[in-house]
């Protein structure tokens, strides 16, 4: 039994160090869990307001119908602008929205 529980530890070893990279550098690690913790801090502010925005959207959509006797159209471009995406912050959403870094760029 002692002996399965080591060789099945030494196959997980093995495992997990042959598919982490080689070179690993620090400041990989850093860059990684600081966009980690940016999307998460950005999630914790964007995601309720987005849900505030959505409410508020629907029922000025609302609104607008009935205060304008019907007019469709207005309560649509409402309706469309308040709910469409994105939704959550994404890595690559945040890229986009800092811009081209090129001192990011040349570190690659």
């Amino acid at each position: 039994m002692i002996r399965k529980n080591k060789l099945a530890a030494a196959v997980v070893l093995l495992t997990l160090t042959s598919i982490a990279p080689a070179h690993l550098r620090a400041e990989d690690v850093i860059e990684k869990a600081g966009v980690a913790t940016g999307v998460t801090l950005g999630n914790t502010v964007a995601v309720p307001l987005k849900a505030v925005t959505m409410a508020i959207g629907a029922l000025g959509g609302v609104l607008s119908f009935i205060v304008t006797g019907g007019n469709t159209e207005l309560t649509q471009q409402i309706w469309r602008d308040t709910q469409e995406g994105p939704y959550v912050v994404t890595p690559e959403l945040a890229r986009m929205s800092v811009g081209q870094r090129p001192e990011l760029e040349l570190k690659k």
